[in-house]
């Protein structure tokens, strides 16, 4: 619905400063239910393509100076936990989900899929087929963050189990809330995870072959309670994160950057990294 009505507002079709329809219009136009025509006009809105999205008066065609901010870059980031849940949910009104990531952990892709899946099960969506792949650091290498501000305060290794047992239990958690769509509704759901040997300096999200999220892990000093020890670390709060969204189709540097992402993330996943099992422990 959002890709249709920016299509509209970008071709002329609805001009700026024209209200758009109702959204009990644009619902029986495209046959869902109005909160499915809020969360597409609240993405247009944060484009800069609408304004005035409210539950009330219709919205209207943002002016011209407004929407040129879209076609350069003009969508204001946001932290991770801001900017990825929305984005994720309108994934998944394709017929076809495909989401790629490459991230320290899966916590913030575990959360922002949550109200997809929700809507699934209330019946409000309904996938063909979900395709998930998520290329995390290896167990077995020597993480640059999270990591001890000394190293002598950790010689148990109790930073780097923490992490794995995040990474471990997110990526399980996942995994199986995704693999459960096909008994419950015999979505097609395939869900992979690889092993990097180093340790991603950044988060990549990249969605349905046409979007690429972006942000850098900024890392600050923070002190932790690991086995009821106070224990300082280098670590990213990667779900706070400033989240860079990019589009292809809007402008040549938007669409160079997902194309090129897409494939930096394909070589990666085909060449230097491994299976990855998410074991415990």
């Amino acid at each position: 619905m959002a890709d249709e009505l920016r299509d509209r507002i970008r071709s002329g079709a609805l001009r700026p400063g024209q209200r758009m329809p109702t959204q009990a219009e644009l619902a029986d136009e495209f046959g869902v239910e109005r909160g499915a025509i809020r969360e597409a006009l609240r993405t247009l809105q944060g484009e800069n393509l609408l304004a005035n999205v409210s539950k009330g008066s219709p919205a209207t065609v943002a002016d011209a100076s407004r929407q040129a901010l879209s076609g350069h870059g003009g969508v204001t980031p946001q932290p991770t936990m801001v900017g990825l849940a929305p984005r994720i949910a309108a994934a998944f009104q394709a017929d076809h989900v495909e989401i790629d990531a490459l991230c320290l952990t899966s916590i913030s892709l575990t959360m922002a899929i949550g109200e997809p899946l929700r809507q699934i099960h209330a019946g409000q969506r309904k996938p063909a087929k979900v395709t998930v792949r998520v290329l995390l650091p290896s167990r077995s290498i020597d993480l640059a963050f999270p990591a001890p501000v000394d190293s002598g305060d950790d010689e148990g290794g109790q930073v780097h189990r923490r992490w794995l047992d995040q990474r471990n239990a997110q990526g399980q958690v996942l995994r199986h809330n995704l693999r459960a769509l096909r008994a419950s509704h015999g979505i097609d759901v395939q869900v992979s995870f690889r092993a990097l040997p180093f340790t991603p300096p950044v988060k990549l999200y990249l969605i349905n072959g046409s979007e690429a999220l972006f942000a850098y892990y900024t890392l600050t000093k923070q002190s932790e309670q690991i086995d009821h020890e106070p224990l300082e670390m280098y670590d990213a709060q990667g779900a706070q994160s400033m989240l860079f969204p990019f589009h292809q189709g809007d402008g040549l540097r938007d669409t160079t950057f997902v194309e090129q992402s897409h494939l930096w993330f394909n070589a990666l996943w085909g060449t230097i990294s491994q299976d990855l099992e998410l074991a415990g422990g």
